[in-house]
């Protein structure tokens, strides 16, 4: 794990080599876990740039430092998340009539389109909570691993895992009519 040493100008942000090495070394990271909960590559391009451009405008996060993988990660999760969010949020209006835009995300009431309800389901968790489930089951990472990732221990995150599935079951069941 790299560790980040910033630079002590008046912004706080990397300075520029160290923010090409962050780059260089994190974007697949950070394209990867965008593009697995956003199932779009224009949106994980998005993500990309919003992630490191943010990280490039304001003052390097203390988390950023001790734990650059880590930041980034969840940085990139939670504005995937926040993507999903808008999808299912934007209408457009024209000549005063309502047009879902194209990018929108099924109500799973019309739909047996499994993915698309447990991905909704997913974005209404707690950040945190979508995160270890995201690492857990999409990315398989171990327990220890996403707590090292975390920087949490273990049995805290197992704890987090077997909450944040009991939440995702009765976010499901709720779309469901209360079948499952």
């Amino acid at each position: 794990m790299s560790t980040l040493t910033v630079a002590d100008d008046a912004s706080g942000a990397p300075s520029p080599p160290e923010f090409e090495h962050l780059f260089r070394e994190h974007y697949q990271l950070v394209y990867r876990t965008a593009y697995s909960v956003t199932g779009r590559a224009e949106d994980a391009e998005d993500i990309v740039q919003s992630v490191f451009l943010r990280l490039l405008c304001r003052e390097s996060p203390m988390d950023l430092g001790r734990n650059p993988r880590g930041y980034l990660y969840r940085a990139a999760l939670n504005l995937a998340l926040d993507t999903i969010r808008r999808r299912r949020r934007h209408v457009l209006v024209r000549d005063n009539t309502f047009f879902e835009s194209a990018a929108r995300v099924v109500d799973v009431r019309e739909t047996d389109d499994l993915d698309s309800r447990l991905w909704k389901a997913i974005s209404e968790l707690q950040p945190s909570s979508a995160q270890i489930l995201i690492l857990r089951y999409v990315h398989d990472h171990s327990l220890a691993e996403i707590a090292r990732l975390l920087g949490s221990t273990r049995g805290t995150i197992a704890v987090s895992l077997f909450r944040s599935r009991a939440r995702l079951k009765k976010i499901i069941r709720a779309y469901s009519g209360g079948k499952s």
